[in-house]
């Protein structure tokens, strides 16, 4: 039955006359979409992921979508609780996932919920997933500290199975062994801390125990800001005693005396390739390929710690 212009007039009125908001619960129980994106992250404070939460939002709100955020601050229960609080009220995830919470993950991917991995993803499973090129970022720096005559690098990493923390690793040992460099004693692993404040005595206590370094490379932005202020608490200058990267990049980092060089992630680009992974799926479209993934390369950005 067709309603009459004068209805639609009538009834446009009174919705704005009362302020009548539209009830989505009960739209989605019609259409069984609720147009909103469900975003798992390791830590929503941090600069990384904050960005990559405004990111999403701003290329889902485009489309339509909303999103609603959850940090698993790297627990694996909290990850899965937050996939079941979430499941039946988004239509699709994009997750940052914790080593235990693969089986949560595949669980939602036999579902047939549509998903996309951020930051990491599972080896050999047949997940999409969009990340930076964490090797090839971190050889770049290696690769450029080499080439300002730096020999004694360091590389300061956290000691998790998650992959791109094993990737960073990687790329440091390979160049440096290629080069004849590499010694065991400048890789520092340190165990994941709540809190973070931790890091820095550690660190603090590697760098007394080996004066020779003359670089090093933080795996994560927050090793960076400890590692330079122990460096800072050791009077140690940079980068005249020792030079420094860091892979990501804060505002600490670009405004700090001297400034410190990153391995900088494109988070607006991988924010966008994710949800180009995720809206294909949610229109319905198949992968081709046993494990589709977008790999972007980093921003070497150069400032004065080198």
């Amino acid at each position: 039955m067709r309603i009459s212009d004068e209805m639609v007039k009538h009834i446009r009125a009174i919705i704005k006359k009362t302020g009548y908001i539209p009830n989505r619960a009960a739209a989605s129980l019609r259409t069984g979409k609720t147009h909103v994106i469900g975003l798992i992250v390791e830590d929503i404070a941090n600069s990384f992921f904050a960005s990559m939460a405004k990111s999403v939002e701003k290329v889902a709100a485009k489309v339509g979508y909303r999103v609603v955020y959850g940090s698993t601050e790297n627990n694996d229960s909290r990850g899965n609780d937050l996939i079941q609080l979430l499941v039946k009220q988004v239509d699709g995830f994009l997750i940052t996932p914790s080593i235990g919470m693969k089986t949560g993950v595949q669980a939602l991917r036999k579902s047939r919920k549509p998903l996309v991995l951020i930051d990491r993803y599972f080896p050999g499973e047949e997940i999409p997933f969009a990340l930076v090129d964490n090797y090839g970022g971190v050889s770049k720096a290696t690769e450029c500290l080499i080439g300002k005559h730096r020999k004694n690098i360091a590389f300061v990493n956290v000691a998790m199975d998650q992959i791109q923390m094993k990737e960073r690793e990687r790329a440091f040992v390979e160049v440096m062994r290629d080069r004849g460099l590499f010694q065991k004693k400048w890789l520092l692993r340190l165990p994941y801390y709540q809190d973070k404040a931790q890091y820095e005595p550690r660190i603090r206590n590697f760098l007394q125990k080996h004066p020779e370094i003359d670089a090093i490379i933080f795996a994560t932005n927050y090793l960076g800001m400890f590692g330079i202020k122990a460096l800072k608490d050791l009077d140690i200058s940079i980068p005249e005693q020792v030079a420094v990267f860091s892979f990501d990049d804060t505002d600490l980092f670009r405004f700090s005396s001297p400034s410190i060089s990153v391995i900088s992630q494109p988070v607006q680009e991988i924010a966008a390739q994710a949800m180009r992974l995720l809206l294909d799926q949610m229109g319905g479209q198949t992968k081709k390929t046993p494990e589709e993934g977008a790999l972007i390369a980093p921003e070497l950005i150069l400032r004065s710690s080198v």
